[in-house]
């Protein structure tokens, strides 16, 4: 049963009408349009700089923030890919995120503003996360790597470990992804009962995204859907997923084909909690955070 506060919160969701972001093609549409004339800002808050030291490079196109303790040596690196439905910058719960795993798990946290959809394609786009991994892996010292990846984000941080290990046959420590969205094509029998749960998403509006993302690549290419990949010979994997979640087949097919290619799965399914959970200021968000500061303090001592 979800505590009260998640309940609460669900039903606020639904009222202040977030679910209209993803529930039209056309919704998807006006609001890359509406990006396009005004984007929207992606810098860290203020109050993050009070605890955090924070720089700013340039990947190519890509702002890269680097966001690390203050006053203290980092004992373990992260590279953070936020979600947004590849149309969405990051936003506030993605940089508290970041402070937690600043101040709590004494990280440095490496924030990509990847260029977004439909600029942002997976041929473009997975390509440079692939280069970012495989330079904080290299440049990574002592202390481990751990990649985090929460929805969309998740897809581009999964086709980047694939990249990497067919590429390399690199890996980061471990990959942490919250609520991954790991098939663009949103066919999966189970979605549409799941659907009419969700306080956040919606299937049309998640297709027209995933068409974006795709550019000329088919939908079903690993590069776009990583699902579709081999998991085989990747990293340890964490799985946070919500039961009113219309991306939560996703993460039951991840785990099945994962483990069933020998990949080591560590698996967390919250009954009744929306997209994303993790991220959300309830009770079971805060216990999947800490669960995350766990598995960034473990590859520090790697």
């Amino acid at each position: 049963m979800p505590s009260l506060r998640s309940r609460a919160l669900s039903v606020a969701l639904v009222v202040a009408g977030r679910r209209r972001r993803f529930a039209t093609a056309e919704a998807v549409r006006e609001r890359v349009a509406a990006a396009a004339r005004r984007p929207a800002s992606h810098l860290p808050p203020r109050r993050l700089g009070r605890v955090a030291d924070i720089s700013r490079t340039f990947v190519g196109a890509w702002p890269v923030y680097d966001v690390s303790p203050r006053g203290a040596e980092p004992s373990a690196q992260v590279l953070y890919v936020h979600g947004g439905g590849y149309v969405g910058e990051l936003e506030r719960p993605h940089w508290e995120l970041v402070r937690a795993l600043v101040t709590r798990a004494r990280a440095r946290v490496v924030v990509p503003a990847y260029i977004l959809a439909p600029r942002g394609t997976a041929d473009r786009t997975v390509p440079v996360a692939t280069d970012l991994l495989s330079g904080l892996i290299a440049g990574g010292g002592d202390g481990g790597t751990v990649l985090i990846g929460d929805s969309a984000g998740a897809g581009l941080a999964l086709a980047a470990a694939q990249r990497l290990r067919d590429r390399d046959g690199e890996q980061p420590s471990r990959i942490v992804l919250v609520s991954p969205w790991l098939d663009v094509t949103m066919s999966h029998p189970d979605q549409a009962a799941i659907e009419e749960a969700d306080p956040l998403l919606a299937r049309p509006g998640l297709l027209e995204a995933g068409r974006l993302y795709a550019g000329t690549l088919a939908p079903e290419d690993p590069l776009v859907s990583p699902l579709r990949g081999s998991f085989a010979g990747l990293a340890p994997l964490t799985v946070f997923s919500g039961t009113r979640d219309v991306v939560s087949t996703d993460s039951r097919e991840l785990v099945r084909r994962a483990r069933a290619e020998g990949a080591e799965v560590e698996f967390h399914e919250a009954a009744g909690m929306p997209h994303a959970y993790p991220l959300l200021p309830v009770p079971e968000g805060r216990a999947a955070r800490d669960r995350i500061v766990e598995l960034v303090r473990s590859a520090a001592d790697l």
